[in-house]
C-alpha cells in the first residue's frame, strides 16, 4: 500500500492535471505553496518527499546590478553609457566594480587596473565612495525589512530573504521579488536582479540567469537538471583546492557529483561530504541568518612598487593593523587567530597564521603577532606587492551581518 506522503502528492498531481496546469495550484507556482509535483522520486525516500512537502521554503536572493558603478553612473551623467570602472587607474590599482558597458570588453571586478585598460583603452575610472554605497545599501535593506525580518546581507549589494512567512502575507515569492525590485528602482533609481528558489544557493544561482534587471525562479522540478549542468567550480563550498581535488576524482559537473555515493564523498571530503551530497540534488537547508556571525575582519594594502626588505615591509603593517584594530574597537570584536597574507610580485600568494588561547586584547599584541609572522618569512627571494592582516576566531560584541575585506586607499 502506498505511504501517506505519496498518496497526498498523487492527489495533488491529479488536481493539477485536471486543471490543465501541471505543477501549479490555483495558478500559483508550487514553489510558492508546498512542493513541485513533477519532482523525480528516484533519489528520495517517501520520508524525504514528505519533508519537502511540509517544509518547502521560499528564499529570494537580491543582487544589485553592478552596484558601485551604477551608483556612479546615476550620480554623474558623463559616465552613463560609457565603460566605467570604480577603483584606481594606477599601475597597482584594482577594479572594485565595472559597469556593464565595461564588462562587454572583459573588464571584471578584482582585475588589475592595467589589465582592464589593455582590454578597454576607453575605460573611465571613478574613485570609490563607500560612504555613499553604505547609505544606499541601508536604504535598500529598509525595503527588505517591510517584507521579512529574515534578511541575511552578504555584502553591501546583495542579500538573502526568507519570505516563507512574510510580513505582507503574500503567498507568491515571485510577486514579492517583483515588488521589491520595483521599490528599489523607484526609491534609488538603481536596478536589481532576483533569484527565487527553495534554498540560498539555488536562489543565488537563479539571480544570475536574467541579469541585469531581471529575475528567475528555480522550482524543485527544475533543480536536478539545473544543478546537473553546472560546472563544479560554481558549487557553494567548492573553492580552488576542492575543485582541483574533485576534478582529479572525475567530478567536473553537478551530474558527476550526484553520481557519487554519500560514503564516497565522506571518504574524500570528510564532514563536507553530506553537504556536497545534498547540494548535488538541489537540497540546501541552510537557514537565512539575520545575525550571521562574522568569521574574520581584515585589511590589506597593495604597494606602488615591489618591496624586498624587512625594513621596508615592516612599517607597511602599521596602517593595516590600525584599520583592523579600529574596527575591533568600534564593534567590541576580539579574535584569537592572526593571519598574515603576502602576495608576491609574480602574484603567488601565501598566508601564515598564529593562534592564541585567549582573545587578543590590544593593538600591541596584534602587531607583535603580525610582525613575528612577517619576520619569519625572511630572507625573501622575490618582491612583495601586497600585505594583508586578518583577525579570526572572533567573539565579543554584536557582530555585523556583512564581513567585507577592508581596503586601504592609495
Amino acid at each position: 500500500m502506498a505511504s501517506q506522503p505519496v498518496l497526498l502528492l498523487c492527489c495533488l498531481a491529479y488536481i493539477c492535471t485536471r486543471r490543465g496546469q501541471t505543477g501549479r495550484i490555483l495558478g500559483e507556482p508550487m514553489l510558492n505553496t508546498a512542493f513541485e509535483i513533477t519532482e523525480s522520486f528516484e533519489d528520495a525516500t517517501s520520508a524525504q518527499i514528505w519533508r519537502g512537502f511540509a517544509h518547502q521554503r521560499k528564499v529570494i536572493h537580491i543582487d544589485q546590478d553592478a552596484f558601485y558603478a551604477s551608483v556612479e553612473q546615476r550620480d554623474n551623467p558623463d559616465y552613463r553609457g560609457r565603460p566605467l570602472a570604480v577603483g584606481s587607474p594606477r599601475e597597482r590599482g584594482v577594479v572594485a566594480a565595472a559597469s556593464y558597458e565595461a564588462r562587454r570588453f572583459g573588464v571584471r571586478s578584482a582585475m588589475p587596473s592595467v589589465t582592464a585598460l589593455r582590454k578597454c583603452p576607453e575605460l573611465i575610472f571613478a574613485k570609490p565612495r563607500f560612504d555613499v554605497y553604505r547609505s544606499i545599501s541601508l536604504q535598500i535593506r529598509a525595503i527588505f525589512a517591510e517584507y521579512t525580518p529574515l534578511i541575511e546581507p552578504l555584502s553591501l549589494d546583495e542579500a538573502y530573504l526568507d519570505v516563507t512567512d512574510n510580513l505582507k502575507g503574500i503567498p507568491s515569492a515571485t510577486q514579492i521579488a517583483e515588488q521589491i525590485r520595483a521599490r528599489i528602482f523607484k526609491e534609488t533609481r538603481l536596478t536589481a536582479s532576483a533569484g527565487i528558489s527553495t534554498g540560498k544557493w539555488l536562489s543565488k544561482m537563479a539571480s544570475d540567469v536574467n541579469k541585469p534587471n531581471g529575475q528567475f525562479v528555480i522550482t524543485p522540478s527544475m533543480a536536478p537538471e539545473f544543478v546537473a549542468s553546472l560546472e563544479i567550480g560554481r558549487f557553494h563550498g567548492v573553492g580552488p583546492a576542492t575543485e582541483s581535488k574533485m576534478r582529479r576524482l572525475g567530478i567536473s559537473t553537478g551530474r558527476d557529483l550526484r553520481s557519487k555515493s554519500l560514503d564516497f564523498l565522506i571518504q574524500h571530503f570528510g564532514k563536507s561530504g553530506p553537504f556536497f551530497y545534498d547540494i548535488a540534488r538541489g537540497i540546501d537547508n541552510r537557514p537565512v541568518q539575520p545575525n550571521r556571525i562574522r568569521k574574520s575582519v581584515g585589511a590589506e594594502n597593495t604597494f606602488l612598487t615591489d618591496l624586498f626588505l624587512y625594513e621596508d615591509l615592516a612599517p607597511q603593517l602599521d596602517p593595516i593593523l590600525d584599520k583592523v584594530w579600529a574596527f575591533c574597537e568600534r564593534n567590541g570584536t576580539r579574535g584569537r587567530t592572526v593571519t598574515l597574507k603576502v602576495k608576491y610580485a609574480d602574484f603567488e600568494q601565501i598566508t601564515r597564521a598564529k593562534s592564541f588561547q585567549r582573545a587578543i586584547d590590544s593593538r600591541d599584541t596584534l602587531g607583535t603577532a603580525a610582525i613575528g609572522l612577517l619576520r619569519a618569512l625572511f630572507p625573501m627571494a622575490k618582491g612583495v606587492r601586497l600585505l594583508g592582516v586578518s583577525l579570526s576566531s572572533l567573539g565579543g560584541g554584536d557582530e555585523p551581518s556583512e564581513s567585507p575585506q577592508l581596503k586601504l586607499e592609495l
